[in-house]
């Protein structure tokens, strides 16, 4: 029987094939090796952190160890410090003059002594601003962890899938490898090898060597990229970098050795408590999943952490848990500044639906959530719309700010709290620090444990005594920032969706009809009254959060007249106005008296101005009060108070209003980002590039006014003149 393949050809597509299998079985182990090079990497790290901080301590803390203890001969021979004992062996230290062999072993074992102590102290800081060779070995290995992960488990699947079959064709095909075995082989064994050679080139040649190949060269090339691409990563993605570090190398970042001040019974139960969080999109801190545990162990709690911690994650990573243990029904009650950033928040980070109860539709919105289940996002002021059947029960009840039902007396506070009364569990959230308004913490949570509100009442005056937090730790549970983000980058952004009322909405609408695109960007600050301004809303509420934490704010804005408006609607809170008009003799003196101020206080500044040439490192939030064209404009603002000197993690919010001129501008810099980041030079030169033109804008103006047009059933002329105008800088 003649073939259609000689010895040679097959030969050469078992050795194709065996070279592949070979490459996905090694590239298996590749997590295991990653894992170990991020350990070593932050070993090595640890190390150099611990021998800088023992380079300035003189070699004279020996003797605290050691009384009677010499270490003048150490001096006398240049060893000045703990962290150069540490590096010199016994053996050297015994050829000092005056050093004897036991003396010389005694000063190592107390130079490791120390070494010890100060390595466990030692947590890790990663920065872009320190890229040494430390960190970025560090940053390298989890880069490639990271990135590689998905191309490892290709390559596990595949082999699952083919190696069985795979192995099984190649022993099929042997008799066509030389042509004595060809020539001896039965028919049948030839027919199966004529079939096993085509099946295996096939094989080859389809999507399982297609995916094969390119999931081994993306592994490859992941392990030669440049380090600059690694930091390029850590600085876009951060938050995914320190998860992993803490999951391998525990205590590194700080959090791992600690059980967050619960007592140590309540701590076991809450580490052995398993959380199932599949459709949850993003990856928790080892701090957050300790809070999502306590949410669904102890059932009705007051979360406190301090602004920044992620408490909107939290719980929705406790809906996720509680999804997957087959709730189906959850609340989310806020107030109505935050409502939009719920919804988003919710649909960004989970699988879960919101479906927001609010505004002319809430009723069908309510009628919804009742027969399909979801996350019905409310305000307190909808609460009292959710007539719902004594037997309807859901899983979980979240009420943000929960400061706004401390007046017991209040209706928001009896439909918050009838509302719930048909959940299976409650989560109250607060930023405020309530061990400073003990009445409040107690009003909050007798209802959620009133037992535990009754053993704190006879106590309440010592808010701050280990036997108080021992009380209220079943039900209250806050961390901050210091004591479990120690590497938290000293920049924390983020966008704040401010729903616009139908006044706002009629204002913007109008002014676009009428041509006034200068004011359409003015969008929420172009109305008369601030007090029906969901972005001076929102600005208010974090003032007052700024307030509490003993921080201080910067306000940048474009416009001069939203700057009055903020002044005005503020009040004595501000403390100055820094504009082009004013002097560089009177921006010393409003900076000074804003260094000078109390907490809470607020300085306003026009972005184009107060954005460059200043120093105002008191300040560490900060306010963009609407989208610039130029990004680059918005970090100089920001670089005011995120520069040397500055000695808290800077806050900065954008105040955004969705479906208008400030989501659009914001989708089409974003799209411009993206598009740098794949192709553009990563030089701060070429950064400065990214900006919306004037073509651009004119653009959005036009499918802006078109949209509003389609909405009335009317047709409106866009002004070329007018976008001339309104792109001002």
């Amino acid at each position: 029987m003649a073939r259609s393949f000689s010895s040679r050809d097959t030969n050469i597509l078992l050795n194709r094939h065996k070279r592949l299998l070979n490459e996905l079985h090694a590239s298996k182990s590749l997590t295991s090796m990653y894992y170990d090079d991020i350990r070593a990497a932050a070993d090595e790290m640890a190390l150099y952190e611990s021998l800088a901080i023992l380079a300035d301590v003189p070699v004279e803390e020996l003797t605290k160890h050691k009384k009677g203890l010499k270490t003048k001969p150490l001096r006398d021979a240049g060893v000045m410090s703990i962290a150069d004992v540490y590096r010199m062996s016994a053996d050297r230290i015994a050829y000092i003059r005056g050093i004897s062999e036991d003396t010389a072993y005694t000063i190592k074992a107390i130079a490791g002594h120390i070494f010890m102590s100060t390595r466990k102290e030692v947590k890790l800081r990663l920065s872009t601003d320190q890229k040494d060779k430390y960190s970025t070995a560090l940053i390298c290995a989890v880069y490639r962890l990271k990135s590689s992960v998905p191309h490892i488990e290709m390559c596990k699947s595949l082999l699952s899938e083919n190696e069985s079959e795979i192995k099984q064709l190649c022993e099929q095909v042997k008799p066509g490898k030389n042509i004595l075995r060809w020539l001896f082989a039965s028919k049948n064994k030839k027919s199966d090898a004529e079939q096993a050679y085509k099946r295996l080139s096939d094989i080859l040649n389809g999507e399982y060597g297609v995916a094969a190949n390119n999931a081994i060269e993306t592994l490859k090339d992941i392990r030669e990229e440049r380090d600059a691409v690694a930091w390029a990563d850590f600085s876009l993605q951060s938050a995914t970098y320190f998860p992993i570090i803490e999951r391998i190398c525990p205590g590194m970042l700080g959090g791992a050795d600690d059980i967050y001040g619960l007592p140590k019974e309540m701590a076991k139960a809450l580490a052995e408590l398993p959380l199932n969080l599949v459709g949850l999109k993003c990856v928790l801190r080892r701090y957050q999943e300790w809070g999502v545990k306590y949410i669904i162990k102890q059932k009705r709690i007051l979360l406190g952490d301090e602004m920044g911690l992620g408490k909107t994650v939290q719980a929705i990573a406790a809906m996720v848990a509680l999804r997957n243990q087959g709730a189906t029904h959850f609340v989310v009650v806020c107030p109505a500044s935050v409502l939009i950033n719920w919804c988003r928040e919710i649909e960004k980070h989970s699988d879960l639906r919101a479906i927001k109860v609010h505004g002319q539709y809430r009723n069908a919105a309510l009628a919804e959530w009742k027969e399909t289940g979801g996350v019905a996002v409310t305000t307190y002021d909808t609460t009292g719309r959710f007539v719902l059947a004594p037997e309807f029960k859901y899983a979980l009840t979240v009420v943000d700010e929960a400061h706004y039902i401390k007046n017991p007396m209040a209706r928001r506070t009896y439909n918050t709290i009838a509302l719930c009364s048909h959940s299976d569990r409650l989560l109250f959230m607060t930023g405020t620090a309530l061990e400073n308004k003990v009445s409040e913490m107690i009003e909050l949570i007798d209802y959620l444990q009133p037992k535990v509100a009754k053993s704190v009442g006879a106590i309440a005056y010592m808010p701050f005594a280990p036997q108080f937090r021992k009380k209220i730790a079943p039900v209250y549970f806050r961390r901050k920032r210091e004591d479990v983000l120690v590497e938290l980058p000293k920049l924390i952004e983020s966008e704040e969706w401010c729903e616009l009322s139908s006044e706002e909405e009629r204002a913007y609408e109008s002014s676009l009809v009428s041509g006034n695109y200068m004011s359409a960007r003015r969008v929420s600050w172009n109305i008369d009254d601030l007090s029906c301004s969901s972005k001076a809303t929102r600005l208010s509420e974090i003032v007052e959060e700024a307030r509490t934490e003993e921080r201080k704010v910067i306000v940048f804005s474009y416009f001069l007249d939203t700057l009055s408006k903020i002044g005005a609607y503020l009040g004595d809170r501000c403390v100055g106005k820094i504009t082009g008009a004013v002097s560089p003799a009177m921006r010393l003196q409003t900076i000074d008296a804003f260094d000078a101020s109390p907490a809470g206080s607020v300085l306003l500044a026009q972005i184009v101005s107060g954005g460059t040439g200043l120093n105002i490192q008191s300040a560490s939030v900060v306010i963009i009060c609407e989208p610039q064209f130029k990004p680059s404009i918005e970090n100089q603002a920001i670089s005011r108070a995120y520069r040397m000197g500055q000695v808290r993690n800077v806050l900065v919010y954008r105040l955004l209003s969705p479906e208008t001129i400030d989501e659009r501008i914001v989708e089409i810099l974003k799209h411009k980002q993206l598009l740098f980041d794949a192709f553009a030079d990563k030089s701060e030169a070429a950064r400065e590039s990214i900006e919306l033109d004037k073509k651009a804008f004119g653009e959005l103006i036009k499918a802006e006014v078109e949209r509003i047009g389609a909405k009335h059933g009317t047709s409106n002329v866009v002004s070329q003149q007018a976008i001339d105008d309104a792109y001002s800088e």
